[in-house]
């Protein structure tokens, strides 16, 4: 029997909180402290184990509620290495230029913590999607990387925003790279018995 239950969304991310609106959800955010470092070369591994950390840092203050944790974590995969949030504009520029003219792949792992009757139940997945870029002349880098959007996005652009313009092609699912795989997570929240209604 599915029910209607509170949801915590355990990511500071704006994107996450469109895609959740987008899906009708009604959640509250609870940014998690959690360690983010990990020693492992299998994307799918590094998202599922960061999503899973993430979520469980903010389910662990709600073991004893009857609700629902969400955690997620996105890479971008490139040559064998995650790309992370550049440190500063020489970096996001570095970024750039090794995806331009070319394809990656960005990972993005989920967490479902059910907390219920004191106890926690994880559902873990993770989706992938490749990105082809076009070329970029240093000039086109140079202004994207002034506009300030690389500094917060992992692999130092933003498909929603300006950086969507270099995107030629995407095989996947769009809102994957966004950073929350919409269909997946509906279909999951689903199977674990939650009961998704549109908010009012």
């Amino acid at each position: 029997m599915k029910q209607t239950v509170p949801i915590y969304l355990a990511s500071a991310s704006p994107r996450r909180r469109e895609i959740l609106s987008m899906l009708g959800l009604a959640f509250t955010v609870e940014v998690s402290e959690a360690d983010e470092s990990i020693d492992s070369d299998v994307p799918e591994e590094i998202v599922k184990t960061l999503a899973g950390r993430k979520a469980m840092a903010v389910a662990l203050h709600h073991a004893d509620e009857d609700c629902l944790v969400i955690g997620s974590d996105t890479i971008v995969w490139k040559d064998g290495k995650a790309l992370g949030k550049p440190a500063d504009d020489e970096e996001a520029k570095r970024m750039i230029q090794s995806l331009e003219g070319d394809v990656h792949t960005v990972y993005t792992g989920v967490c479902l913590a059910r907390c219920r009757n004191g106890e926690i139940t994880e559902t873990r997945f993770a989706d992938a999607a490749d990105v082809e870029f076009a070329p970029m002349s240093e000039d086109e880098v140079d202004w994207y990387v002034s506009t300030g959007e690389s500094r917060d996005k992992a692999g130092a652009y933003a498909i929603q925003g300006l950086g969507g313009r270099f995107v030629k092609a995407i095989r996947g699912d769009y809102y994957t790279v966004m950073g929350l795989p919409m269909c997946s997570l509906y279909e999951k929240i689903r199977e674990i018995g939650v009961l998704v209604q549109e908010k009012r």
